[in-house]
């Protein structure tokens, strides 16, 4: 008989080497099927071992015996992470299977013979080089910042979500355009079907929006957060509004004012390098659309930025909030805030669905519409992450081998994230409160216009 426990016990018997007994031990209990190949070419099969089953999806290649040790002690998924961006840790194979190990390491129960074992041998191993190939690889990249870590945002003053707007944002504007679509949409695309393409999902999205605020010529639009410009170069052509866009990253404002330029639009469309809370003015636009850009604001800052876009609003007027939302209250520590702060975004923050709303009704708010597109940017990051694999070599004239492994990791948790349901995005509709009825149509036909009425 083929028992897999059996298969694993005879592989055990047939190697003497304590480093590979402790990771047969280590990996006994994962679910499912991985290759193992170690620094030596020796290659472990583990899980079910039965002669017609397929190859495992996946690969990990230890290019080391530290990394070892790194697994064994304290199996902490960020020193893994760590170790996968230096290269020490590799991944052949499919990528998102192989991040099913984060589970499987974290549970790790281990009696206290088998700790005070593992410690014993894992203390015995002693660092190698690194392969000299990847090594060599790596060093050849130039860094795409000074560091992979961003600093730690305390206060969301303007000086931190500043520094930590430019830590994600200005790696490269070549190395986002490898992977974005040709407008360089940052956030959550709107798919027909899955079989939609990127492009004509995040065009789809952007006239979404458009619909959503019933743009109509000459309104003014506000969009905090412009990112590369797609939303107010879109909305001025194909809605005649007057569109005004902030950034906090210089190499964005760059890119939208040589499209607003080239697309003849300078007497309608303006950008300005300026934070929320600077924005002056009473009623001043009848439209104000923020996509992607609340998750940066702070928790604590919420009440600013929100009671900011009322401000800014005629009564009656349609505020479109765009964001991510996380399934548990507060932004505590955890090894996904963790994640994000350290590597991603510094500035980071999520809350529940139902706190956003409640913090917006807090200001004056009346919520016309909420729709969750979590399933949406799932979608979106498979296809971003398919495309960054897709130019690897291409994106390393522009980041570090380091900076492409945490941009691709990232993106993949994170579609694993909204699969799960962990977090969630949402666009909630709001009109600022005012006497008599709020302008929007009786029903929601003018979401899901028929094919002959779609720009």
């Amino acid at each position: 008989m083929n028992d897999p426990r059996r298969c694993v016990a005879l592989a055990e018997a047939k190697r003497s080497d304590p480093v590979v007994q402790l990771l047969l031990r280590l990996f006994r209990g994962f679910h499912g099927r991985l290759g193992l190949r170690l620094w030596n070419d020796e290659t472990l099969t583990l899980g079910a071992q039965h002669a017609d089953e397929p190859a495992p999806p996946f690969t990990l290649v230890l290019r080391n015996p530290a990394v070892v040790r790194t697994m064994l002690l304290g199996r902490n998924p960020l020193r893994l992470a760590e170790a996968h961006f230096r290269g020490d840790i590799d991944i052949e194979g499919g990528f998102f299977a192989a991040l099913d190990l984060k589970n499987h390491l974290h549970a790790i129960r281990l009696s206290l013979r088998d700790r005070l074992h593992t410690a014993l041998t894992a203390f015995r191993l002693r660092a190698t080089r690194h392969d000299p190939v990847v090594a060599a690889a790596t060093r050849a990249q130039p860094p795409a910042k000074s560091s992979l870590h961003g600093r730690i945002v305390k206060a969301h003053s303007r000086p931190e979500n500043r520094a930590a707007i430019q830590f994600h944002y200005d790696v490269s504007n070549d190395f986002y355009a490898l992977w974005l679509d040709k407008a360089m949409v940052y956030s959550c695309a709107y798919f027909e079907s899955e079989s939609t393409s990127l492009e004509q999902a995040q065009q789809a999205k952007l006239d979404y929006i458009c619909r959503k605020l019933q743009l109509q010529p000459g309104d003014r639009l506000l969009d905090i957060g412009c990112g590369w410009g797609a939303l107010i170069l879109h909305a001025a052509r194909h809605y005649g509004v007057n569109a005004y866009g902030i950034t906090l990253s210089r190499p964005q404002l760059a890119v939208v004012q040589e499209r607003i330029a080239e697309a003849g639009l300078t007497n309608r469309v303006k950008v300005e390098l300026r934070d929320y809370r600077d924005l002056e003015g009473i009623n001043a636009y009848e439209k104000i659309a923020s996509v992607g850009m609340f998750e940066h604001v702070g928790l604590k800052n919420l009440p600013v930025y929100f009671a900011t876009a009322h401000r800014l609003l005629v009564p009656g007027g349609l505020f479109l909030n765009h964001g991510i939302t996380h399934d548990v209250e507060g932004w505590e520590k955890t090894l996904y805030t963790e994640f994000i702060n350290r590597y991603v975004f510094p500035d980071g923050q999520l809350d529940t669905m139902s706190n956003i709303q409640r913090g917006m009704e807090r200001v004056g708010f009346e919520i016309a519409d909420v729709e969750g597109l979590r399933a949406h940017y799932a979608l979106t990051l498979r296809h971003w992450v398919a495309r960054l694999e897709q130019h690897h070599d291409a994106a390393l004239r522009h980041v570090s081998e380091a900076t492409w492994r945490v941009w691709r990791l990232y993106m993949a948790a994170c579609a694993l994230d909204f699969e799960s349901g962990e977090t969630g995005v949402y666009q909630i509709l709001a009109s600022k409160r005012t006497a008599g009825p709020i302008q929007l149509p009786l029903t929601r036909r003018h979401l899901y216009p028929t094919s002959a009425d779609t720009i």
